[in-house]
């Protein structure tokens, strides 16, 4: 069985009879399962079982195309007996490796795969769109639909796909083929990814993050360091991160690929950065040695001329990569001058008095608050929630010189006001408490977190003064509290939007 599943390199190989349990109903588990079983393979779903209705519809539809789901602990408790014969396992990227019936597979000698590789394989033999690809512990979204904005400007029918939001592997097989895909990779899908060949890969950056789930900082790292196997044209690393170029060092790619380096500051031979206001590319260009090619302007990423020095690094790492596949300089300028940011990343919220809010719910780590502190001179730091184990003594010794005050919420504020009394015992704080929800009803519970964050406004405008910024940049997950980091950001968003009108502090 190993050597055809060694075969199943495109969608036109021969997949029909194989036995695939699949684990997981959500979208990824939902569009591995409906690909497989369309290719007449046996499908089994497993799933830990929830009454909503998005699953109700999934699993009515797999069971009308003829497979098989079984929903409720008992079935993911450990492999089914039944299913210890089974081929392969396709599993979705929340599963960690210790799961009972991935330890399962394991021992029972069945292959896991992510639904990544799965996407890898089902593409066609002839004429599939490369892929460009992107990972890292912060930006990955925003560097893949910049990268996105910049493939449409130079005339490519292009998606960013993968843990952005839209499954890489329904982008493989929409019936309109692309022409390139900008694929986002988490650390849990390239945990799960073998095969991949990318014609150009990047690590935006590598910190500590999801230790709860890898199980250490290495592993954390040499799963996001997949990446670059098996790279065709170019590997791109972050010169300001000395371990994701020693990861491109190490990478075993095809032959004839390149390193190619991105920095904020001055670039040098094979690398693209800035020049003054300019981002330029001396990689790509034939006289690279004494010239380079410009890109776009600080003011084509922001119209004030001083975006945030992150925002810089992603886009050039999104120039790098396009660049890679042959985009003209002129497509990148448009690419980036279009791009707007996906909500809760940075994004201006709105005013109350002299007193300005800024939603960047998606810092869910240490790393990614520390890039939206930096952002700004003066600042009433909105923190907490689940820290999954994560470090803060440096993001918040580093932030103090900035912090006018701190308003904390969520299950490890108290690790946060601890670190703020060692490193900024100057800065005034306000914690907010929340009660717990679980046993609330859905409309409670949404009143419940309105009125939280109504009390997190009225405290970050207590101790804002005229020309201050309230920043929720949490440094930490919201499941604690919320469904998502986008139900958080939004929550605050709306908080501040109805204190807005009253037109300043009260």
């Amino acid at each position: 069985m190993t050597a055809r599943l060694a075969d199943l390199t495109h969608r036109e190989a021969d997949w029909a009879g194989l036995r695939v349990v699949v684990t997981g109903l959500g979208i990824s588990g939902f569009a591995a399962a409906d690909a497989l079983l369309e290719r007449g393979v046996h499908v089994t779903v497993l799933d830990a079982g929830t009454d909503a209705p998005e699953q109700e519809e999934r699993a009515t539809i797999l069971d009308i195309l003829g497979g098989e789901v079984r929903r409720g602990p008992e079935h993911v408790a450990d492999l089914p007996a039944d299913l210890a014969g089974s081929d392969l396992v396709v599993t979705s990227p929340g599963w960690r490796p210790d799961h009972p019936v991935l330890v399962a597979a394991a021992r029972h000698g069945i292959p896991v795969w992510g639904e990544v590789e799965l996407a890898w394989r089902m593409r066609a033999r002839v004429g599939a769109a490369p892929w460009l690809t992107v990972t890292g512990t912060n930006g990955k979204t925003t560097t893949v639909q910049m990268l996105e904005a910049v493939l449409r400007a130079a005339g490519l029918r292009a998606v960013a796909a993968g843990n952005v939001g839209t499954p890489v592997l329904e982008a493989v097989l929409h019936p309109e083929p692309y022409d390139v895909i900008a694929v986002e990779l988490s650390s849990f899908q390239l945990h799960y990814s073998h095969s991949i060949s990318a014609l150009a890969s990047c690590v935006l950056n590598i910190a500590p993050d999801h230790l709860d789930w890898h199980g250490s900082f290495d592993d954390y790292a040499a799963a996001k360091a997949r990446i670059y196997d098996r790279t065709q044209v170019a590997c791109v690393y972050n010169v300001q991160d000395a371990r994701t170029e020693a990861m491109v060092a190490e990478a075993d790619v095809v032959e004839g690929c390149r390193a190619v380096g991105f920095t904020t500051g001055v670039p040098g031979l094979s690398m693209l950065g800035l020049v003054e206001n300019v981002l330029a590319d001396r990689a790509f260009v034939e006289e690279r040695r004494t010239s380079a090619a410009e890109l776009a302007t600080l003011a084509d990423l922001d119209r004030s001329g001083a975006p945030a020095p992150h925002l810089v690094a992603d886009a050039l790492a999104a120039a790098a990569l396009a660049r890679a596949l042959g985009v003209r300089p002129g497509a990148v300028r448009d690419g980036l001058r279009s791009f707007r940011p996906a909500a809760h990343r940075i994004t201006e919220v709105d005013q109350v008095g002299e007193v300005r809010f800024v939603d960047d719910s998606k810092a869910t780590n240490p790393h990614a608050a520390a890039a939206s502190l930096q952002a700004y001179p003066d600042i009433v730091w909105v923190a907490g929630g689940q820290l999954k184990g994560a470090d803060i003594e440096t993001l918040v010794r580093d932030a103090a010189p900035r912090l006018r005050g701190a308003v904390l919420l969520g299950a490890d504020r108290r690790v946060f006001a601890d670190a703020l009394a060692r490193h900024a015992p100057q800065v005034p704080v306000r914690e907010v408490d929340a009660p717990e929800t679980r046993s609330m009803t859905h409309d409670e519970r949404e009143r419940t977190l309105a009125g939280v964050m109504d009390e997190v406004v009225r405290h970050a405008l207590d101790l804002a003064s005229p020309g201050h910024v309230v920043l929720l940049a949490p440094a930490a997950a919201s499941l604690d509290m919320f469904d998502s980091y986008g139900a958080r950001g939004s929550a605050f968003a709306d908080a501040v939007r109805r204190r807005a009108p009253g037109g300043g502090r009260p």
